[in-house]
């Protein structure tokens, strides 16, 4: 007979296809994202180990891996939570990835080949139609792939350590809670992110530098306009912080409505 998670509010996990820590880790992944725990909220191995019926060894991996992935930070001699960045920390987390993606797109533009240009289609494809809760832990972790895999695709192993740095503290789970605590938003809002994952790959394809790292920029822009209708963002502390990036910029994200 197979291990399993127990039951609790019908959550069930069979072991029968994946590792216990796989496991563990995508069931507190998917109650992040769902706002099961708050921001600011202790993740207590003992206490989660219990409540699944688990030893505490898959459940302290699967930590370890919520913290690799930003959807959790460990506080020395404190343990782990739930981040609680401020608003300063969440803005300063995407003007750096308006930054660092522009560079990346344009680069990647020119570097990229053909079988990281295939692989970069494969996950955009594989996002469609994933817009249930049971399917965001895949989906976030495809959209990391996705932006990771451009990183990568620039040749420059700097760039794409920085950005990794950068995309674990910008906090697109909350995000994620949000629409799913308005269920109206949820679809409209994934479908606008696969047509712009999909315009970025397209225009990779043809090797246009500048239209990629345009199309990159405002996907990442339009990410600052849900900081501001879906978290709370002031839109002015938003587009000044990115006025000091670029000077250039005409923003609409004041007051902007998703």
């Amino acid at each position: 007979m197979a291990d399993m998670i127990p039951d609790l509010g019908g959550e069930r996990e069979s072991l029968q296809k994946k590792p216990l820590k796989e496991e563990v880790f995508e069931l507190l992944h998917k109650r992040i994202v769902a706002g099961k725990y708050s921001p600011g909220e202790w993740l207590r191995q003992e206490d989660i180990a219990s409540q699944l019926g688990v030893s505490q060894t898959p459940v302290r991996e699967a930590l370890d891996r919520l913290v690799s992935v930003g959807l959790a930070e460990r506080v020395p001699y404190r343990g782990v939570r739930v981040p609680e960045p401020t608003q300063a920390q969440i803005v300063d987390a995407y003007v750096m990835r308006l930054l660092l993606e522009k560079v990346a797109a344009r680069l990647a533009a020119h570097h990229i080949i053909r079988e990281q240009l295939e692989g970069l289609g494969e996950i955009v494809e594989a996002t469609r139609g994933l817009i249930t809760l049971d399917d965001m832990s895949k989906l976030r972790q495809l959209n990391r792939r996705f932006h990771l895999s451009i990183a990568d695709a620039s040749g420059s192993s700097l760039l794409n350590k920085l950005y990794e740095m950068t995309s674990n503290l910008f906090p697109d789970w909350m995000l994620y809670e949000y629409m799913f605590r308005h269920p109206e938003l949820l679809q409209s809002s994934l479908e606008k992110e696969y047509q712009e994952h999909k315009a970025i790959v397209d225009a990779l394809a043809a090797h246009d530098a500048g239209l990629t790292a345009q199309r990159a920029f405002e996907h990442v822009q339009n990410l600052g306009y849900e900081l501001v209708a879906f978290l709370g963002i002031p839109g002015d502390l938003v587009h000044a912080q990115e006025r000091q990036v670029f000077p250039e910029i005409i923003s609409t994200i004041v007051n902007h409505q998703v």
